[in-house]
Formats: structure tokens, sequence, C-alpha cells
């Protein structure tokens, strides 16, 4: 038999073996594996054995055979496509992995959402977890995903990445001094481009002592500032009740005395409430939003501030967001997948006719001195 055919055969007895420990108590798995093992292979050697036993329970408990990808710290985000397919990235590199056996993604998505009380099924094909370790997970089911389960995992980093990663030492101290002088920014950028980690490295330059308070769909930020309140989104129950959305919790963090408010992503109608919070005072605070660029961000940022006022005029949401926002970072991916600063642009003033000022900077180059600092001198 060929090395190539022994492997098939090992990796068809494994997927043997986990599809019958599906149905056995947790606590027993490591001895019903052995058990499964010795009946369906009796001539299997001892260390073949061992290793088809380990791979078996691997694929019952956590997230079975993504858990290996899951644990890889050069993996920054693992796929599943149509139930079978399976790519990562990697220094922002998709790269084609083994593919899973029938039925396992199912398992593997309800294995996440239980524990937590969310629901998925044909009526709510669609949801959003998040992982002990802090990795955000969203899955489709169909009929919504025709050709099967789609899963998205994209792991938590643990390890803080400086601004220095992003830009230059110019456009880091840039950033670092608009802080400082609690202008208001927003990290926009494409999807995977880098922005919550630019947030998390920007939020770490805040002065020690200033009270802290994030407001994300799933908790992503990790601070290691000393006075930080941690506020997380909530869906509806199975019985659709019980849902805490972002809007809500921009309004709640208000009554907790903010020196700072760090919203994780804007993408609704709670953008009204947080421009709303911005022009009452509370300088200093950051956002993510989706764009393909800072007028781009900003045109979707007056677009979701309509849903939350649809009396407004365009004009009017526009000239709240100018007077909000002081500065939009735009994120971008570079060659070899880099994730960069392509430009940090300044907002223009409510009125001035169009949606922003002066360039500040460009491709790792400061152009301009920001003028929209709004306590501490930039």
């Amino acid at each position: 038999m060929s090395a190539r055919q022994r492997a098939l055969d090992g990796t068809q007895l494994v997927a043997d073996v986990h599809r019958r420990l599906l149905d056995e108590p947790e606590s027993d798995l490591a001895a019903a594996a052995e058990r499964h093992v010795r009946r369906l292979a009796p001539l299997l050697p001892t260390d073949e054995r061992l290793r088809v036993v380990d791979a078996a329970v691997a694929h019952a408990t956590g997230l079975g055979p993504l858990e290996p990808l899951i644990a890889d710290p050069s993996v920054t985000e693992v796929l599943v496509n149509a139930g079978r397919e399976v790519w990562v990235e990697r220094d922002g590199r998709l790269e084609r992995q083994p593919p899973l056996a029938a039925g396992v993604a199912e398992v593997l998505v309800e294995r996440v959402i239980a524990p937590l009380g969310l629901r998925l099924d044909r009526l709510s094909p669609m949801v959003d977890a998040r992982l002990p370790d802090g990795s955000r997970v969203h899955a489709v089911i169909p009929p919504v995903a025709i050709d099967g389960v789609c899963l998205a995992i994209r792991r938590f980093t643990a390890r803080r990445i400086p601004l220095e990663a992003f830009a230059s030492d110019a456009v880091a101290d840039l950033l670092r001094r608009l802080v400082a002088g609690r202008a208001n920014i927003v990290v926009s950028g494409a999807t995977s481009s880098g922005k919550t980690t630019l947030l998390n490295a920007l939020v770490h330059t805040v002065p020690l002592g200033e009270r802290i308070i994030t407001i994300e769909d799933a908790a992503e930020l990790r601070l290691e500032t000393p006075h930080v309140v941690r506020l997380e989104s909530r869906p509806a129950s199975v019985e659709g009740v019980g849902e805490v959305p972002l809007r809500a919790l921009v309004r709640a963090a208000l009554r907790l005395r903010p020196d700072r408010l760090v919203v994780g992503e804007v993408r609704g109608a709670e953008a009204l409430d947080m421009v709303l919070a911005l022009n009452t005072g509370h300088d200093g605070s950051l956002s993510t939003c989706h764009g393909n660029g800072p007028e781009d961000t900003l045109r979707r940022i007056e677009a979701m501030v309509l849903m939350g006022a649809p009396t407004w005029s365009p004009s009017t949401a526009a000239d709240h967001v100018a007077g909000s926002i002081d500065v939009v970072v735009h994120v971008v991916r570079g060659q070899g997948g880099r994730r960069r600063v392509g430009r940090v642009v300044e907002v223009a003033r409510p009125g001035a006719g169009s949606r922003h000022g002066p360039v500040l900077a460009s491709d790792d180059h400061v152009v301009a001195e920001p003028s929209r600092a709004r306590s501490a001198p930039c």
C-alpha cells in the first residue's frame, strides 16, 4: 500500500470514528475513540492508533479539524465555503487547505452558537458570534448560502500591533498628536484592511487615566489602559426578544461619564447617536467605518445618519457629520498584504462646500499639519 493510500485510509478512519463520537458523552470521548478504533482497525499499529484517537477527539471537540488553524499564529482568517472547502489567510494571501468531511461544518457552527443561545435555522440563516478567545465568527447556511454552509472566523490577535507597523515614524507621530489633541477620528477601509487593529493601536496612545468606553458588535478591542468599560451589543434571543443594538449602547455610554467613546464599527442608525454625542462635547472619540476612501466614508456616515433621522435633509446630515468628525484615517492593503495607512484627511468644516479638507498624510509622508484638534495643541 502506498503512503498516499495509507494517508487516505487514515483520514477516512478518523472521519468514521468522529461520526461515532457525536453520540458519545463528552467525558468519555477519549476512551470511546480508543474503543471504536480498535473495533474498526484491530491491526493498526499503536502509534497510528493513538494518532487517529487524538485526531478524532479533536474533530469532536472545539472547532475540530479547524482547531490547528485557529491555533496557528500566522493565520488571520479561516474560511469555509460550501460546507467543505477550507481556506486560510496568511500574510494577506489566501491558501487552500484539506477539505472538511461532509456534515462537519454544520456540527462546528452549532458547537459555536449553542452555548451562546443564538439562533441559526432557515428562518434566521445568518449569525454573528464570538469564540472564547475573542475571535469573531460569521456563519451563513442554506437557503441563503446556496451551495452549503459558509463560515468565516477572524482570529483575535492577542499581540498588540504598534502604529509604526501601519505607517512611517512621521505619520505615526501625526496620529499620536491627533489623539492627544482630542480629534474625533474615523478609521476607514475595506473589509480585512486592518481597521480594528489600527483602531486598537490608536486607542493605546490615549493618555493613562482617561475613562474609555468601548462599544462593539463583537468585542475585539483589547486595551491595557487602566480605566476601560467594555459594552457589547446583543442579538435577539430565539424567542425574538432581548436585543440590545449598538444604538442603545451609544446612548447608555453617554450616561457612564466617558472621557472618550470608542465605537468599534459604525454600520447603521447608531451613526446618528454617535454624531450627536460628538457634537455635544465628547471630543477625542474614535470609530471605524467601511469605505473606499475618506470621501466615500463620510458619504456613508451621512447616509447612516439619515437612517436614524429620516426627516433630516441630506445637507443637515452632512453638516452634523462635518461638525463632529475631525479626521478620517484611511487604511489600505498594499503589496504582499501589508496593511498600512494610505491617507490621513481632515474633514472640511460645515458649509465648506466639500466633504474633506486638506490631506494631512499620504503614502507614509506628512504633507500638512492639522487644524481641527479640539483641546491639547497638535
